[in-house]
């Protein structure tokens, strides 16, 4: 159920209202837009009196939410959220470029690949420091030590780092990286979900290969119910029946979720595709269909990649990327 104030209601009053929902056992997410303040009332509303709220001088207007994610949905919050990540913000017209490896290698690869992406105009490193990988003979990341190499390009290049968590006892490692990925292979990890709420850092969750945008949006709303609002939306491709392409990118997600829900949406075509040849128009196709960021996967020497080499872009090619993305965005503007 949500609670539309009118327009300079008196706030001791909607305090007071507040206070009474609350004693009913109901959870309150306040939104407080340019226009209007908006109450989202979470748990069981059966009881809750809609005639009595509409009477209410300081209300505009009562509905009843059918959808079950609450915390995420734009009815509850009808402004765009922004996520801020260091000085870096995402969502609300604040579009943001995310690369770097698949994997973290060694100190000077990411400081090289990190030096260059934030030259052509990157916002943020990506890198993996602890790797889920389908062969449990494949590399599996450099773990702790690739967290501290990820710091050190950090500290040369100034980029705010994104890496993936898999399990919440990593989480103690995690205290000085700037934004968590949750990867798709754990999108349902819920024990992992409600950890990174109490948590408290910005997240990324990316969409599981055969999940839908309701379980997307589920999970995400597992993080937000646990305290933590900072959560971006991340489409990376679904299992279908393509069988040329890794994945297939479903760039009607983007627009989608923009309407269900006022959270950031970023695109990752690099795993969507898995051909660094296919990157560039998709991620030209992500910035056009209205995504707030682009992940991309950048290396220096991509043949010699201990993961995920084939769908890499080299530095120079990121570069001239950058330059057409911009393009796409300033037509759109």
């Amino acid at each position: 159920m949500i609670v539309v104030m009118k327009k300079n209601a008196d706030k001791e009053k909607q305090d007071r209202l507040v206070d009474w929902l609350k004693s009913m056992g109901l959870g309150i997410h306040v939104s407080v837009g340019e226009f209007q303040t908006v109450l989202g009332l979470i748990g069981d509303t059966s009881k809750v009196d809609m005639d009595l709220l509409e009477s209410l001088d300081i209300v505009e207007s009562v509905k009843r939410v059918s959808e079950t994610f609450k915390c995420v949905n734009r009815k509850f919050h009808p402004d765009d959220s922004v996520v801020e990540i260091g000085s870096v913000k995402v969502g609300g017209g604040h579009f943001c470029m995310i690369a770097g490896p698949c994997s973290v290698e060694t100190e000077e690869q990411i400081v090289t690949v990190a030096k260059a992406v934030k030259a052509a105009g990157a916002d943020m490193l990506r890198g993996g420091a602890f790797k889920p990988r389908t062969s449990p003979y494949d590399f599996q990341g450099l773990k702790a030590q690739g967290l501290e190499l990820l710091k050190i390009a950090r500290a040369e290049t100034g980029l705010p780092i994104v890496t993936e968590i898999m399990s919440a006892d990593a989480l103690p490692l995690f205290e000085d990286v700037d934004l968590l990925q949750v990867g798709a292979r754990n999108m349902q990890n819920f024990d992992l979900l409600k950890e990174l709420g109490h948590f408290g850092k910005p997240v990324l969750l990316k969409r599981g290969l055969a999940n839908t945008l309701k379980e997307l949006l589920m999970s995400a709303e597992y993080i937000m119910a646990s305290g933590n609002e900072q959560v971006i939306l991340c489409e990376r491709g679904i299992r279908t029946y393509s069988d040329y392409l890794r994945n297939t990118l479903d760039l009607a997600a983007v627009p989608m979720l923009h309407e269900l829900s006022h959270l950031p949406v970023v695109v990752d075509p690099s795993h969507a595709t898995g051909i660094a040849r296919m990157v560039p128009p998709m991620a030209l196709a992500a910035a056009a269909s209205g995504a707030d960021g682009i992940m991309i996967e950048v290396h220096n020497d991509p043949i010699h990649a201990l993961c995920d080499g084939a769908q890499s872009l080299k530095p120079e090619e990121y570069a001239a990327l950058v330059k057409k993305v911009q393009a796409v965005r300033e037509v759109l503007a």
